[in-house]
């Protein structure tokens, strides 16, 4: 399964209980073709402590999301927007905005 988002991108939830979340991704997984947003799907997990100085109890992390919810965000425009591939002269293949073109990194 393809995911159109990269680690590190900055993405917006567009759809389910965390719409409108700006966020970066943290993981990508490809097989599953889930991903996780910095602040997004919160959830409570208690965990036993692992270590003798660690220690347990609640804590809230990030759920994984199906990467259908995501958007990519341009840096330039900063709207969300879909990433269209295009050739450079070198032969490289680059992600582009399909709103104004700028080169998505």
């Amino acid at each position: 399964m393809k995911v159109h988002v990269k680690t590190k991108d900055e993405v917006i939830v567009i759809s389910g209980k965390d719409k409108g979340v700006k966020g970066k991704v943290l993981a990508v997984s490809p097989k599953t073709g889930r991903v996780t947003v910095e602040g997004g799907a919160m959830v409570t997990k208690h965990q036993k402590s692992r270590a003798q100085g660690q220690p347990g109890g609640i804590i809230n992390k990030e759920a994984p999301i199906d990467a259908s919810n995501v958007m990519l965000v341009c840096q330039k425009c900063g709207k969300p927007s879909r990433a269209g591939k295009k050739v450079q002269d070198d032969g490289t293949k680059i992600r582009v905005c399909k709103k104004c073109g700028q080169q998505i990194d």
